[in-house]
C-alpha cells in the first residue's frame, strides 16, 4: 500500500505535460548564395517557466544547418513568425526540415518538412 501512495505522489508531483511546440507555416527565400527561412509556431507558452525557445533547419538526415534561438515568452502572440537569415545549405538541396523546441521537453519529434522553391 505504502508503495502504491508513492507513486501516485510521484505521478501527481510531476510537471503536466504541455502542447508541444507546432510549424505553423514555414518559407525558404534564396538570397545569392544563402536561404532565410520564416516559420510561424505556436506553443501555449505560459511565461518563462515553460516557453517554445527555438527552432532549427535541418537536412533531410537531420543535419543541422541553422538554429534560430528565441529569447524570451510569447504568450500574448499566438502563432508567432520569426526569420533566420544567412544559411548556407549544400548543393542539390531540395527539402529541410524544420523543428521547434520548448525550454521544458526540448526537441519536437514532429518535424515540417518544407520544399524549396
Amino acid at each position: 500500500m505504502k508503495q502504491l501512495a508513492l507513486l501516485f505522489l510521484l505521478a501527481a508531483s510531476a510537471p503536466a505535460a504541455a502542447d508541444p511546440p507546432v510549424i505553423e507555416n514555414a518559407t525558404g527565400q534564396r538570397n545569392g548564395n544563402l536561404w532565410r527561412f520564416d516559420v510561424t509556431l505556436s506553443h501555449p507558452d505560459t511565461g518563462w517557466e515553460h516557453y517554445a525557445d527555438g527552432w532549427r533547419v535541418l537536412d533531410i538526415e537531420g543535419n543541422e544547418l541553422g538554429t534560430r534561438v528565441l529569447a524570451h515568452p510569447h504568450e500574448a502572440e499566438q502563432p508567432f513568425t520569426r526569420a533566420l537569415t544567412g544559411i548556407a545549405l549544400p548543393d542539390g538541396t531540395t527539402r529541410v526540415q524544420i523543428q521547434p523546441r520548448c525550454n521544458v521537453d526540448g526537441w519536437n519529434d514532429k518535424t515540417r518538412i518544407l520544399a524549396l522553391p
